[in-house]
């Protein structure tokens, strides 16, 4: 069984979460707040976290920032807080995915799933060499692509934000973390330098650039690589 923790504080929406979580099998846990949060994600080590950012005791942030010095917990984020700032914060502490309030319970599943999908799946680690998709492959030793039995030439930058993304399938990055990461601290708001590394790798793995398959844009906020 699926084991899901919710964070939430507000008892209606509480009932309503656990309610269609049980109906769909899904085990349920619930904590009104960061501290029991935290304290039921080490005991119970849920398989995916639906968390709320205003919490009484605590941010929800500094919650993320708890879990992640610990566990890749999947942790979608539901939250009435709309600020893009707002987004990318959670998203740089380590959240996976960004819901806003109100929402629709089928999106909501809908991402849970995704989210459970991702965990379940095998990604890449240090036993994981090669990455295989309907298009391409990707040695992540010899820092190899292949498409349609031919050596794609990547550039080193091209490589290292492909490399970025494979290694963490389904997650969306933040434009901020790839910005440090690949160029330096010092380069953190120059976002069009994504757009056009973004766009070269558009044309050299996706079968149709215009509407990609792999690299996927989430406006304003980041890029994640879907297998």
């Amino acid at each position: 069984m699926t084991r899901v923790l919710v964070v939430e504080d507000e008892p209606q929406l509480v009932r309503a979460l656990v309610i269609n979580l049980q109906a769909r099998e899904y085990g349920v846990d619930a904590a009104p707040d960061g501290a029991t949060a935290l304290r039921l994600a080490a005991a119970r080590q849920p398989d995916v976290i639906v968390l709320d950012l205003g919490l009484p005791d605590m941010d929800g942030i500094d919650v993320i920032k708890g879990l992640r010095s610990w566990t890749r917990v999947p942790i979608l984020v539901l939250t009435a807080r709309r600020a893009s700032e707002e987004k990318v914060a959670a998203l740089d502490a380590g959240a996976d995915d960004y819901i806003t309030k109100p929402f629709s319970m089928d999106e909501l599943l809908a991402r849970l799933r995704a989210a459970v999908r991702r965990t379940e799946a095998v990604s890449p680690t240090s036993d994981t060499v090669v990455v295989t998709t309907n298009d391409f492959t990707v040695d992540l030793v010899a820092k190899k692509v292949n498409r349609a039995g031919h050596d794609v030439r990547l550039t080193p930058t091209e490589w290292q934000l492909l490399e970025i993304l494979i290694c963490n399938p389904g997650r969306l990055i933040t434009q901020r973390q790839l910005l440090q990461d690949v160029w330096g601290a010092s380069y953190s708001n120059k976002t069009n330098y994504l757009r056009v590394y973004m766009a070269q790798l558009r044309r050299k793995l996706e079968a149709d650039p215009s509407h990609p398959r792999y690299v996927i844009t989430e406006p304003g906020m980041g890029y994640r690589f879907e297998m």
